[in-house]
């Protein structure tokens, strides 16, 4: 299902333009993301919210000089990505970018350096220091993401409202059985470990809703 791949590609890592993305300086408040809306479908629903899984295709220019860093459409056999919006698995420009977008839309957004890599830049993916960015965005499909309710019950067998150990080595096991992708068999013990590194934040061998980061407008 969409919401099971959405699920598996959140637990483990995207490297989908997801550099840390800080406001510098004391300006860095008032700059926001220009948004321009390019095409918008007359059924415009559902909107996107935080926590979606959405799919989209876009490009990236520097508005400097306009020439092209990134074009989703060439890399991964040209499939559209899947991102989470909303938790910073894309620079913070593009997850307030493409808030309240629906199906079929297509934006021009730029985005300041302070919503994208800063001070920095991000020598691998081209982008030099305190480079204001442009993208190309067309959205394809609005799903509810992983990191929703439903796919917390889902993972949270025993109904405890925290996901153990065994609850999601079980789940990670269904999910690599659903995508029949051939694995080294340490692969699932990684990503185990990997998952409660970065979501148990008490330490206490569970991963709460909280820490799960069900989000506030869902109700447990």
């Amino acid at each position: 299902s969409d919401m099971g791949r959405g699920l598996s590609l959140l637990l483990l890592p995207l490297a989908l333009l997801a550099a840390p993305a800080r406001a510098e300086g004391g300006t860095a408040a008032a700059e926001e993301v220009q948004i321009e809306v390019l095409h918008l479908p007359e059924a415009c629903s559902p909107k996107s919210k935080k926590g979606d899984l959405l799919n989209a295709h876009y490009d990236g220019f520097l508005a400097s000089d306009g020439s092209k860093f990134y074009c989703s459409r060439t890399q991964n056999e040209g499939h559209p990505k899947w991102f989470v919006l909303g938790v910073g698995q894309v620079i913070k420009g593009l997850d307030i970018a493409m808030m309240n977008m629906c199906p079929g839309e297509k934006r021009k957004v730029t985005i300041p350096p302070s919503l994208a890599y800063g001070q920095q830049g991000y020598a691998q993916g081209k982008i030099p220091p305190n480079a204001t960015l442009i993208f190309e965005i067309e959205l394809y499909a609005v799903n509810k993401g992983p990191r929703s309710v439903e796919a917390f019950n889902q993972i949270d067998k025993d109904g405890d409202k925290k996901l153990s150990e065994l609850e999601i080595s079980q789940y990670l096991k269904e999910e690599f059985a659903r995508d029949g992708k051939k694995r080294h068999p340490s692969a699932h013990d990684e990503i185990l470990a990997d998952i409660f590194k970065k979501n148990d934040h008490d330490g206490d061998g569970f991963i709460s809703a909280k820490e799960y980061n069900v989000y506030q407008h869902d109700e447990l």
